[in-house]
Parts: C-alpha cells; sequence; structure tokens
C-alpha cells in the first residue's frame, strides 16, 4: 500500500477530540514541583480541571492540597512543571517572560486574601484603579472614566478618592476586584477574598464577584475555606493531594411555592487514565484498604472491600 494511500486512510479515521477544546480553562495532568533544598515537594499531582468561559466557581480543599499554588499556575506567577495548562489563547507552558507580563496584564487579574496586597497605600482607590491602565498603555482620557465606572458598578464610588486606610475591609476588597477588572481581563483570580472579613462584609464581596462575572462578563475562579462562598455558587471543586477529588454542583429547581431552591449533588471526579478518589469517610466506613473489588452491575459498578473468602467448615468439622 503506498504511502498517500496510507496517509488517506488515516485522514478518514476519527481523531481523538483534545480534552478540553472548548474551555476557557484548561489543566491536563499538571504537574507543579517546587524544590526546597534537596527536597521535592509535589503540590500539583497530575490534575485536571476545565472551566467554561462564564463560569463562576469555588475551589475548596486543606492546607497543602494544592489550590493555591494552582491560583499561582494559572495567574502566570509560577510555571507548570509538566502536563498541559491553557487559559484562552495562551499556553502557560510555553510562555516567555516577556509573554508572561503581557498575560498577566491582559487575561487574568489577581484579588489576594490580604487587602494590603491589593492596594497601593498611599494612593485613592480611583488612583489604584487607573495604575494598571496606565501600565497597560491605555490613553489618559479613557483612564478615569473607566474607573470611575467600575468603582460605581461594585458598588464603591463614593470611595473614589479616600486612601485604603479611610475604607473599611469590605470596601478594600470590592477596590480591589475593580483594580484586577480595569483591563477587562477574561478571568478573575480570588484567593481567599473574605478571609479577613465577618460574615456580612463577606456577603458583600461576593456579591461584587458575582457582578464581575455576570454584568461584566468575567470568569471567577475562587480558592475559599469560606462555606458561604462555596454554597454559593454553582459548581464547586476540591482538590485532594494535588488532584481534583470532586465536584458539587447545584441547580435550581421551582420544586418550592415560595420560589426557586438550590439543590446540590456531589460528584466524584475521574481523571482520564479512569482514577477515582474515594472520599475519606467512604474508605473508613467499609475498611477500603490498598486493594478494592469491583463488581460491573447494570448502570453502575460497585466497590466491595478487599476482604479474604471465609473458608468453608471442613467436612466433619463440629460434630
Amino acid at each position: 500500500m503506498s504511502e498517500s494511500t496510507l496517509h488517506d486512510l488515516g485522514s478518514r479515521l476519527p481523531q481523538a477530540a483534545e480534552f478540553g477544546r472548548e474551555a476557557l480553562i484548561v489543566c491536563d495532568n499538571l504537574v507543579r514541583i517546587y524544590q526546597t533544598g534537596t527536597i521535592e515537594v509535589q503540590a500539583l499531582q497530575g490534575l485536571d480541571l476545565l472551566v467554561d468561559a462564564g463560569e463562576m466557581i469555588a475551589v475548596v480543599g486543606a492546607s497543602g492540597s494544592g489550590k493555591s499554588t494552582l491560583l499561582s499556575v494559572l495567574s502566570g506567577i509560577d510555571a507548570p512543571t509538566a502536563g498541559r495548562v491553557r487559559v484562552g489563547r495562551w499556553d502557560l507552558m510555553a510562555m516567555s517572560a516577556a509573554d508572561r507580563v503581557r498575560y498577566r496584564r491582559t487575561m487574568v487579574g489577581f484579588v489576594w486574601q490580604q487587602t494590603s496586597r491589593n492596594l497601593i497605600p498611599y494612593l485613592s482607590a480611583a488612583a489604584n484603579v487607573v495604575l494598571p491602565l496606565t501600565f497597560a498603555g491605555v490613553p489618559r482620557r479613557l483612564r478615569a472614566p473607566r474607573a470611575a465606572e467600575l468603582l460605581d458598578v461594585l458598588g464603591v464610588g463614593p470611595c473614589a478618592d479616600r486612601l485604603p486606610r479611610e475604607m473599611s475591609g469590605g470596601e478594600q476588597q470590592r477596590v480591589a476586584i475593580a483594580v484586577a477588572l480595569a483591563n477587562s481581563p477574561r478571568v478573575i483570580l480570588a484567593d481567599e477574598p473574605t478571609g479577613e472579613l465577618d460574615v456580612r462584609t463577606s456577603q458583600e464581596v461576593f456579591e461584587s464577584l458575582r457582578t464581575a462575572n455576570r454584568d461584566v462578563g468575567a470568569t471567577v475562579v475562587i480558592v475559599t475555606h469560606d462555606p458561604t462562598v462555596s454554597g454559593q455558587v454553582e459548581r464547586t471543586v476540591a482538590i485532594r493531594d494535588g488532584r481534583t477529588s470532586s465536584e458539587v454542583l447545584r441547580h435550581r429547581t421551582d420544586a418550592h411555592d415560595d420560589g426557586s431552591e438550590l439543590l446540590a449533588q456531589e460528584y466524584a471526579v475521574m481523571d482520564r487514565a479512569g482514577r477515582v478518589q474515594v472520599p475519606q469517610e467512604f474508605r473508613e466506613a467499609l475498611a477500603l484498604t490498598r486493594r478494592v473489588r469491583l463488581a460491573l452491575e447494570t448502570g453502575h459498578v460497585s466497590i466491595w472491600p478487599d476482604a479474604p473468602p471465609v473458608p468453608a467448615p471442613a467436612p466433619g468439622a463440629g460434630r
């Protein structure tokens, strides 16, 4: 068979769809290893994650699970060690130093937990929002109107001329969201944005993030321990041991006369190699250890403890 015929046949074969081709954020078998002296710390161990444009998701996990490392990689602060990471058209595995600067100025905005890291203390709220516009080369005549628009949309217009020390913690965080939105990024990354705030103020900041998502059109990824935040987004992704382990999907139903109700369903995440993390409480309840038995049932798979079979009584035993 000629080479041209083989090529023609190959072109007719169905091609495997690229993982996450339609998603805005794609993490495919993402690995991030830190070197501390002679010790290697594997913060991310083959993490898979897809985030569609327009989503607002929460990422949760215990300390050391890798969730903050994930945000550092997506923001361009850290370079991934292995795997594939794409945000929009940007391949984060192949960016030069100059590309990384352009990416951080145009594609993503970041909100830190500590208000002191988000705002320059000797600049007013409006001047803080203008600063990234200046770095991006936005014409001077457009900067002040853009800053005023964002502060108004986020409900902190009256803070325009105030310094950070003259604002409450919640106002500072909402101004920080305006700073993150200044250059119209497609993605907002927020690392524990309500971690230092009380419940009422946290709700105000969360509403500002919802505004950034719904009204401004940014995709929002929030790392949080706050159950009031993770409980208000439609999708919560849990990370355990450097991998995505489960997702909670929420949807509204009109089952009640007094309005809609938010229902939640938790799913384990299976990667493309077929691996699933069984929750710890399930493992402990059934004494699941190193090996388990699987059984393919009609419409589902059963998992059984690897208990040794009980030996049959010997003939004549008990007589």
